[in-house]
């Protein structure tokens, strides 16, 4: 619908029939579903080739793609080697997952933090006001370590 009204405003000359109307539907029908098959699968099927393609729709095979991406759930539980049960999520690296051995050596911290970060937790410390060169530059660095939450 929203094509339509775009085309009914623009200035270049369209013919004013129904087939076109129709037409503009069945492609906006038509991406609407490509899109939610990419949303739920990782790809569609303007990635494979043309053999291929033909072969899903010969045989109805949409629903069994070769290069579809299986998305699993987290709370699956998996069986190890020695016969314990634990959720997948649980067994998943992250790797932006924070060391905390590594964090709660100050020495370490301390060798990569910039000097001038490391004055301005002093005067906080001993309650000295920040100028607001300090504060900025704070602020850059507060903003700067917080995680970002995905989307």
């Amino acid at each position: 619908m929203a094509n339509l009204a775009d085309m009914a405003k623009s200035k270049t000359p369209k013919p004013d029939n129904l087939s076109w109307m129709y037409r503009i539907a069945s492609f906006t029908v038509a991406k609407y579903w490509r899109d939610y098959y990419y949303a739920i699968n990782g790809i569609d099927c303007g990635h494979c080739s043309n053999p291929q393609r033909k072969k899903c729709k010969a045989g109805n095979l949409y629903s069994e793609c070769p290069r579809a991406i299986k998305i699993e759930n987290l709370n699956k539980p998996i069986v190890d080697e020695d016969g314990h049960i634990t959720e997948l999520g649980e067994v998943v690296a992250d790797d932006n997952a924070i060391d905390l051995d590594a964090w709660l050596d100050a020495k370490t911290f301390l060798l990569g933090c910039p000097e001038r970060l490391i004055d301005i937790a002093v005067k906080r410390r001993d309650g000295i006001p920040l100028s607001h060169a300090d504060r900025i530059y704070w602020s850059k660095w507060q903003k700067k370590s917080q995680k970002r939450l995905p989307v």
